[in-house]
């Protein structure tokens, strides 16, 4: 049984989802990857425990990050979520206790907000 933490990476644009991945994993973190929020969704509904979700809010399909993060706190009430978006237009629709930060970001601030959500 491992005591590190497991953040569930939700981003569709392959080359950031590795590189936000490698990341965490240097910062200490299991990963779980998934590049649309369906994917993550059959992900949260079949693991154990993740103990942070970082998603972009642009996804393909039918389910945006909004979406997937009201779905995940239906599941995990106190799951703590960091949103990422290029896009600014929107309303946003966070989750209490959530991070919203927009692209580009520095990856210190990424494990920054996940530290200050209790994780890691």
């Amino acid at each position: 049984m491992s005591d590190k933490r497991t953040v569930l990476v939700v981003e569709d644009e392959e080359m950031l989802l590795s590189a936000v991945s490698m990341e965490f994993e240097d910062a200490g973190f299991d990963v779980l990857r998934a590049g649309t929020a369906e994917e993550a969704y059959d992900l949260l509904q079949g693991k154990a425990q993740v103990d942070l979700l970082f998603t972009d809010i642009r996804l393909p399909g039918q389910l945006d990050g909004w979406d997937l993060a009201e779905r995940a706190r239906a599941m995990q009430p106190d799951l703590p979520v960091i949103y990422v978006t290029g896009y600014s237009t929107e309303e946003p629709r966070q989750v209490a206790e959530s991070v919203l930060m927009m692209k580009p970001y520095r990856m210190t601030a990424i494990i920054g907000a996940a530290r200050r959500l209790g994780v890691g």
